[in-house]
C-alpha cells in the first residue's frame, strides 16, 4: 500500500540493462502485492514472453495478467521490433504491389500505452533499460514520466553495475521521476551494495541471490527473507511529488 494516499501500490520496474533480471523482480513483487502485472511492449516471443512466464510462475489468474499493448516477434529494440513486424507483414502481403524488405512498419503509438484502469496494485515491466527507443523520437523514459508512477530500478549485482546504474538514476533525477529505490539481482557482492547505498541517493531495498527454482513457493518464500516488502512500503511512504519545470521533458 502508498502510506500516503493509502491506495495499492503502482509501480514501474526497469533495468539497467538487459538481463539483469527484471521479470523475476516484477514475479517477486506481483506475488508480494498480490498486484497485477502488465508488460506493455514485449520484444522477443520465443518461449512465450514475459506474460507467459509469470502464468507459469505464479499460476496468475488471467485477470491479473494483463494483454500487452505490443506483442513483436524480433528479440531486439522495441522501434526496431515494430518496424520489423511491420516490413514482415507488407512482405508477405502479396495483394500489395511493392513488397520489400526493409519496408518500415507503424510504429508504437503512444496512446496504446495508457495505463490500465484496474482496482488494486500493479506491476508495469518495461522492455530494458530508461532509455531503450520505443520508437524513432520517443524514449521509453518520457513513456514512464507520462504515465506518472515511480520505478523500481533494477541492476545486476556484479562487474559494471556501478556505471550502469548511476547513469540510470541520474536519467531519472533530470526528469524528476520519483524512484521507490533499488534492487540488486545476482550472486552476492563485496562492495557494490555499499557503494551503491553512498552513492545512489536512493534507498537499496534489497540484494536478491540467484533462484535455484523459480515457482511461486521460492518467490514467496524470497518476499519473507528479502525483507523487500518492508523497504518497500518505507520507500513508498517517504515518497514526494517531484513537477518537472522543464517542458522539453513531457
Amino acid at each position: 500500500m502508498n502510506a500516503q494516499d493509502n491506495q495499492p501500490l503502482r509501480l514501474v520496474v526497469c533495468g539497467t540493462d538487459t538481463d539483469v533480471g527484471k521479470t523475476v523482480v516484477s514475479a517477486l513483487l506481483v506475488e508480494g502485492l498480490s498486484a497485477s502485472y502488465w508488460k506493455p511492449v514485449q520484444c522477443g516471443l520465443e518461449g512465450g514472453g514475459d506474460s507467459d512466464r509469470l502464468r507459469e510462475w505464479l499460476q496468475l489468474p488471467e485477470p491479473r495478467l494483463l494483454p500487452e499493448a505490443y506483442r513483436l516477434a524480433a528479440p531486439v529494440s522495441p522501434h526496431w521490433a515494430a518496424e520489423l513486424e511491420g516490413a514482415a507483414e507488407l512482405e508477405g502481403a502479396a495483394e500489395l504491389e511493392g513488397a520489400r524488405a526493409g519496408v518500415t512498419g507503424a510504429p508504437i503509438e503512444p496512446s496504446r500505452l495508457a495505463l490500465p484502469t484496474l482496482a488494486g496494485a500493479l506491476v508495469v515491466e518495461c522492455a530494458g533499460g530508461l532509455l531503450v527507443p520505443l520508437r524513432r523520437d520517443r524514449l521509453q523514459i518520457e513513456q514512464i514520466q507520462a504515465w506518472g508512477l515511480p520505478v523500481l530500478l533494477v541492476a545486476r549485482s556484479g562487474l559494471g553495475t556501478l556505471n550502469h546504474t548511476l547513469l540510470s538514476l541520474e536519467a531519472l533525477a533530470q526528469r524528476r521521476i520519483p524512484v521507490l529505490g533499488l534492487v540488486l539481482n545476482g550472486p552476492p557482492h563485496a562492495d557494490n551494495p555499499r557503494t551503491l547505498a553512498a552513492l545512489a541517493g536512493v534507498p537499496l531495498l534489497a540484494c536478491l541471490p540467484p533462484l535455484a527454482a523459480i515457482n511461486r513457493e521460492s518467490l514467496a518464500a524470497l518476499w519473507q527473507t528479502s525483507g523487500l516488502g518492508a523497504a518497500l512500503a518505507a520507500a513508498a511512504a517517504g515518497l514526494q511529488p517531484q513537477p518537472d519545470p522543464n517542458p522539453l521533458h513531457r
